[in-house]
């Protein structure tokens, strides 16, 4: 994956291995040597780490009868043997041969005596000079992501550099489910790695490689003030990529990282401004002109709102602030996409118990806004991070005075669903509950209540009875007798009683059409009432 890796294959073509012969493990040449060591001891396994490349004349290592010693080399991952021949190795077994050759682990035999030293002086030189020279790139590199980061588009940018460092396909996964991704085909791999990061726990693919779509993605997560918000994926060559690659996956991370935080950063700003705004709307206290015309749509002719109410209680979920903060954001953009998807312009408030959303739209959308409105009713409740207990929408309004006037609206849905379960949360839905919510600012819902139906509450009052639960369900189920005494769990003959003590308080025709009507809405007014519903 990069020019700073000397191979075992790159050294054979110094001049120090001229007399070099590999005897065995061929396919393992292009292994990477970090190191080179000496060793003329059997007792070496505390001498390695990895990766060197051991220089040996064989004294009391059996090298050329022992595959026990081969197998301790390989089990250490040495990255290959280099064997002077003389006195202590003469030949290679083909078994040991065979052995080295299954498991991809070179072995090559000096013909000539050589000069460890000299060898390793040079390998060596060569490993801290290339080193230098990465350190110096990764360095620059740095340098020209974090400049990146800071112009439009940045992760688009910070992903092509990376595809024309290493030409491979190079992906930002999110955790909202958003991709970046560069070239253009890299799409096709957005399902697939999105798919398998969603399965580990967050934290657990840290510089690792994962096969998708029958490709090898380097992975590096993108942490953001303590939290995962994403991976950046990388697609690899090599069974295992080295370290120059993984360092900068890291440094071009780090870098997406910082675009992430300035946009939360300022996408934080803009919502507090919003939904100040917002608030200040709906509660008729005063606002600012200018920040109004920015939540406005560009075509403000013809205008349209509706005001939609979603109640919620996050309170106890979210015991810090911080925990708050987040969970507002992700409700605020879940919200957001969902209006915009159905063409909608929101402004939105988000409060722990309330979602507040000022909807726009263009006046020739309104003969198909209520309808969606309804269907944005049925996916607000699907989302996970929302999870609304009820939800009101009011009437549609073109006067921009009458925000407040549209939030009592919505809230009076809310309060009638709340009591009676609504099938509709649109406010041009509830019926007469629109008349019944203005007559209830004076006295004369009072005295209209106690017109048609006092006798009746003064009864159950003073009997401890309950007469108006009765005669509304005798007019619910359309005086039928047999389903009325069903649903009130009464023999018939109760029912019967209880009739005859009804029509001695309200009178013999309290069941005509014109008295019927005026009594089925006294009785509505009456609960309204007892739930008495603030005022504007």
């Amino acid at each position: 994956m990069s020019n700073y890796n000397l191979t075992i294959n790159d050294a054979l073509t110094t001049n120090s291995f001229k007399s070099a012969r590999v005897i065995a493990g061929e396919k393992g040449l292009n292994k990477t040597i970090k190191w080179t060591h000496i060793i003329e001891t059997d007792n070496f396994d505390t001498l390695l780490n990895g990766g060197e490349l051991v220089l040996t004349t064989g004294t009391g290592l059996n090298l050329d009868s022992s595959l026990e010693t081969y197998k301790r080399l390989i089990d250490k991952d040495v990255a290959g043997i280099c064997i002077e021949i003389g006195p202590h190795f003469t030949m290679l077994p083909k078994e040991i041969k065979q052995f080295a050759d299954d498991h991809h682990f070179p072995v090559i035999a000096f013909e000539t005596v050589v000069k460890f030293v000299e060898i390793t002086q040079k390998l060596h030189t060569h490993i801290i000079n290339q080193h230098h020279q990465m350190l110096h790139e990764i360095s620059d590199l740095t340098k020209e992501f974090n400049e990146l980061s800071l112009a439009p588009n940045g992760i688009l940018k910070i992903l092509q550099k990376l595809n024309g460092q290493f030409k491979s396909h190079a992906l930002f996964i999110t955790d909202e489910g958003k991709a970046y991704y560069y070239p253009p085909e890299s799409k096709t791999f957005i399902e697939s790695l999105a798919s398998y990061v969603q399965n580990y726990p967050i934290g657990t693919l840290y510089d690792n490689t994962v096969e998708v779509a029958h490709q090898t993605f380097a992975l590096t997560p993108v942490n953001v003030v303590g939290q995962n918000w994403g991976y950046l994926c990388l697609q690899v060559t090599e069974t295992s990529p080295d370290e120059y690659l993984f360092t900068l996956l890291d440094r071009a991370a780090m870098a997406i990282a910082q675009i992430l935080l300035r946009n939360r950063t300022i996408e934080e700003r803009k919502l507090n401004v919003e939904d100040e705004l917002v608030q200040n709307l709906l509660l008729g206290k005063p606002y600012n002109p200018d920040e109004l015309k920015t939540i406005l749509p560009s075509s403000r002719k013809q205008l349209n709102f509706r005001v939609f109410i979603c109640q919620n209680n996050h309170a106890s979920a979210t015991n810090t602030n911080e925990g708050w903060d987040e969970l507002k954001v992700q409700q605020s953009m879940s919200i957001r996409s969902l209006f915009e998807r159905y063409g909608f312009y929101p402004a939105i408030s988000v409060k722990k118990n309330e979602i507040a959303v000022i909807s726009f739209f263009n006046e020739k959308q309104d003969k198909s806004a209520a309808a969606k409105f309804t269907e944005i009713t049925s996916e607000c409740k699907q989302i996970p991070n929302i999870n609304p207990q009820n939800i009101g929408v009011s009437g549609r309004h073109q006067d921009l005075s009458k925000f407040m006037r549209a939030y009592k609206e919505a809230n009076e849905v809310l309060y009638l669903n709340d009591y009676y379960d609504l099938e509709d949360s649109l406010y041009e839905h509830i019926g007469v509950y629109r008349l019944l919510f203005q007559l209830q600012d004076n006295q004369l819902l009072e005295s209209y209540i106690d017109d048609y139906i006092g006798p009746l509450l003064r009864h159950d009052a003073e009997m401890n009875t309950d007469l108006l639960t009765t005669l509304e369900t005798y007019l619910t189920f359309n005086e039928s007798k047999k389903e009325t005494a069903n649903r009130l769990f009464i023999v018939r003959q109760t029912l019967y009683h209880r009739l005859e003590k009804i029509e001695e308080l309200l009178g013999k025709d309290y069941l005509e059409p014109g008295n019927r009507l005026a009594t089925e809405l006294a009785i509505k007014a009456y609960h309204l009432t007892q739930n008495v519903y603030p005022k504007e």
